[in-house]
């Protein structure tokens, strides 16, 4: 069996098996993809069964001289450790090259965040006239917001995952992991406005999901990001727009507002606490400059 092969079985098995999204099997597919190449360039290797642990190391200095992140290294390794350990329970190889391999440190970045000043502004920009793509581009921005929701989650949006009777969504998360969140009345009623637009525009749709292209289709990863991108731009020089941009915002202020971090972390959708903890970061330097502000002894110092 040659490398695609191996890479092939794999991907099947992340896919079908494991049930990974298929934006994840892309990256995993893509990663594999470039180290392969790597082999038979730098060492004309045909099969990655006989990839050793120099090999990898090799790679991991060749992505630094190219000046990739450490983060975006420590994915890519963590793609071949998967591939490795998938390959020693088939017995395709007896011991997996990436145990003498060490992750690249990777430095702390805190999200970065709208302020609540930001939002109020960026509402305002919002407040077009009603028509169809109008209506679709403020619930883009209003569901980030409210609901603190993925990207994918947000394209993978269905009507009945919608219940605005009850102010709820369901949204299904990493490793198909069903969650609800609840959505503000304001937010229930914009998106029964919405969905009389789209019951106008649309006569007979060929699909269920609730946010839809201006021809009907369903939205894709980039349409979404220019949509935030164009909106936040017009409100804020913070360098990076994207959606996840919405998602920090919506933790740090429900943080800052007094909400408790476990329960920020469902409404998220993490695993475990500790990747929620990040935006205490954010509000322990809020209260710094607050108490710089407001305390006499700051004053003195």
């Amino acid at each position: 069996m040659n490398q695609d092969q191996n890479i092939e079985l794999f991907l099947n098995f992340i896919r079908f098996e494991k049930r990974y999204s298929e934006h994840t099997a892309l990256s995993y597919e893509n990663d594999l993809s470039q180290f392969a190449a790597f082999m038979q360039f730098q060492f004309e290797q045909e099969s990655l069964t006989a990839t050793k642990h120099l090999h990898v190391r090799s790679w991991i200095v060749s992505l630094m001289e190219a000046e990739i992140s450490a983060k975006s290294i420590n994915r890519k390794i963590s793609t071949l450790r998967s591939f490795f350990n998938f390959l020693r329970k088939k017995e395709r190889i007896e011991v997996s090259p990436m145990l003498k391999i060490i992750a690249p440190k990777v430095g702390k970045r805190l999200p970065k965040h709208l302020t609540e000043e930001n939002m109020t502004d960026l509402k305002d920009e919002l407040d077009v006239e009603p028509s169809f793509s109008s209506s679709r581009n403020r619930l883009i921005i209003d569901l980030f917001y409210n609901t603190g929701i993925r990207r994918s989650e947000l394209i993978q949006l269905t009507e009945k995952n919608t219940d605005t009777r009850n102010h709820l969504i369901r949204v299904l998360g990493k490793g198909n992991k069903e969650r609800q969140i609840p959505i503000p009345t304001s937010l229930s009623d914009q998106i029964e406005r919405y969905r009389a637009l789209k019951a106008a525009e649309f006569s007979d749709l060929e699909t269920d999901r609730l946010l839809l292209t201006d021809k009907g289709k369903a939205l894709y990863p980039r349409f979404v990001y220019n949509t935030v991108k164009r909106y936040i731009a017009k409100v804020s020089t913070i360098e990076q727009k994207s959606p996840h941009v919405l998602r920090h915002t919506f933790a740090t202020h429900l943080l800052n507002n007094g909400a408790e971090l476990n329960a920020i972390k469902e409404l998220l959708g993490h695993a475990n606490l500790s990747a929620t903890q990040i935006y205490t970061h954010n509000s322990i330097s809020r209260l710094k400059d607050i108490y710089k502000k407001a305390h006499p002894s700051s004053k003195s110092q």
